[in-house]
């Protein structure tokens, strides 16, 4: 198997509740509290680990809760490897309300960090020899924003394939200054990237653009309930969203990238491939709280899948 390594600059701790109802001022009771590693290139390496795929997930943490995220991933047995932050781990926390199904969620900043506190995380994706070196998540306050753009530049000298799932500055700056294998913007992303609101039409333009001016081999562009777009040099293809019953939507993003890879790493098609991350999103979304796809419902709604279901767009 190909190993994959996953870089997480900004993990959390993510606690998951439910509650009858979130009201002001009163306390809030919460009951069904779990505690789940959290952070991009976390649940990436989580999801790839489900499926059995070779993986390391390479993080920064530090105080009491970088010490609790990395014993969570020991114990549910994720490879990882922490490189020590002087700031404390972010928690992030979920909250359903019952009486309405709607969720709430908290999403801490996270610890400001010093640029040679990431210096060793090049040296790490440079010295690593898979095949495959995700990054994924926001950067934490302090990241030069060219930090990424720097992992993809030493991936791409030993032969391995970058891939990014960021935003803001860290996705604009590695774009614009080096070229990855696969970038997985969300559509809110992507419209933040190119400065305005974008209609299916403009998602197909900007992703073929991207693709055209040597930024990103792959474009894939997640859109929740809308599916999701796929830009090559071979043309666009698009999945229609799979209708499942919505328990929650956190981590469906992470779940379709770490599906996609994983099914990439195994040398599946790239049609596949895509197929398989689209279950692998909508999977996630029928599991409560802050937990990632089952493998089981994975391979269920990707059997269920036709390939007649991929639609191949004609140049816009």
């Amino acid at each position: 198997m190909n190993s994959i390594l996953t870089v997480a600059l900004n993990p959390a701790v993510d606690l998951s509740s439910e509650t009858e109802r979130v009201q002001h001022t009163r306390k809030v009771r919460t009951f069904n509290e779990r505690y789940d590693p959290g952070g991009g290139g976390i649940n990436v390496a989580r999801v790839v680990r489900r499926f059995g795929g070779e993986v390391e997930a390479l993080f920064g943490a530090g105080g009491e809760l970088g010490a609790m995220l990395e014993r969570l991933l020991l114990e549910e047995g994720t490879p990882c490897r922490r490189l020590p932050f002087k700031g404390q781990t972010r928690l992030g926390h979920t909250v359903q309300e019952r009486s309405t199904g709607l969720e709430y969620r908290f999403v801490p900043k996270g610890p400001a960090v010093l640029p040679e506190e990431l210096e060793p995380f090049v040296d790490a994706v440079a010295n690593h020899g898979g095949d495959y070196v995700v990054a994924s998540g926001s950067l934490p306050e302090g990241a030069p924003p060219e930090i990424y753009a720097r992992m993809a530049e030493v991936a791409a000298r030993r032969g391995a394939r970058f891939v990014l799932d960021s935003s803001g500055a860290g996705l604009r700056e590695t774009l614009a200054r080096s070229r990855v294998f696969l970038v997985k913007p969300s559509l809110g992303e992507l419209e933040d990237l190119v400065g305005r609101k974008l209609d299916e039409t403009g998602v197909y333009r900007e992703t073929t653009a991207l693709v055209e001016r040597g930024a990103a081999d792959f474009v894939a562009v997640t859109m929740g309930i809308e599916g999701a777009v796929l830009a090559s040099a071979d043309g666009l293809m698009r999945l229609r969203a799979i209708h499942v019953s919505t328990r929650s939507a956190v981590g469906a993003g992470d779940s379709f990238l770490g599906g996609m890879i994983w099914a990439l790493s195994q040398h599946w098609s790239t049609e596949d491939a895509f197929r398989f991350g689209i279950s692998a999103g909508a999977a996630a979304v029928m599991t409560p709280g802050t937990e990632l796809c089952r493998p089981q419902d994975v391979f269920e709604l990707y059997e269920h899948m036709s390939r007649d279901d991929l639609e191949h767009i004609a140049d816009r």
